[in-house]
């Protein structure tokens, strides 16, 4: 039986890459990364097929027409989508998938039978998420202000009863990641694999 996938969410600059990269360090073998479809350049770095599948908007929007895609949503003329094929990838190696997606994507996998468990990462305020974007230095004050009125949505629609399982304030990243880890030991049943990692968790 395959294994929830977990699906996180929250705003641009809230931390969720960093604490995915944590898990990933710490759980190569348990955890896998659905890696989503773009329509976007790549940025500095980013590797296609690692970071995001990169493609154009009438690939995608084929590939949508044909029930390929899982989810997908539309940000700053950009198309953003997880395909089935990247959710199959992960669990044919039985590992848990872990997916990133914003609002309108939750709204969306929310509507399948995917079933997972959902993680919003929220940042400890609007102030200090726009001065996150803003030391990046690789926004727009355009892009900012697009970004921040799609957090402050995320951010109402977080707090909407069931929604998600869990909403971690990502203040302090230690902290914060700590409260990831008891979350994933406590909701995902799968025997010992992960015992030896959360030894002195279980019990605080």
């Amino acid at each position: 039986m395959a294994l929830r996938p977990v699906v996180f969410s929250g705003p641009s600059g809230s931390g969720k890459s960093t604490l995915l990269g944590l898990l990933f360090k710490e759980f190569p073998n348990e955890f896998g990364f659905s890696v989503s479809h773009t329509t976007r350049q790549p940025r500095p770095g980013e590797v296609g097929g690692k970071h995001y599948h990169f493609t154009t908007v009438e690939e995608m929007e084929k590939e949508i027409h044909r029930g390929n895609f899982i989810e997908h949503a539309k940000f700053s003329n950009n198309m953003y989508g997880t395909s089935k094929q990247a959710v199959q990838d992960v669990l044919k190696n039985n590992k848990i998938c872990l997916l990133d997606i914003d609002e309108q994507g939750v709204k969306s996998i929310k509507k399948t039978d995917l079933d997972p468990l959902c993680v919003f990462i929220a940042p400890p305020s609007l102030e200090t998420l726009q001065n996150r974007l803003n030391e990046r230095g690789t926004e727009t004050a355009e892009s900012i202000e697009r970004r921040m009125a799609t957090a402050a949505s995320a951010l109402q629609y977080s707090k909407e009863k069931g929604v998600y399982d869990i909403i971690i304030v990502n203040d302090i990243l230690e902290a914060a990641y700590k409260k990831l880890k008891e979350f994933l030991l406590q909701v995902l049943h799968f025997g010992n694999r992960f015992d030896n990692h959360f030894k002195g968790i279980k019990n605080k």
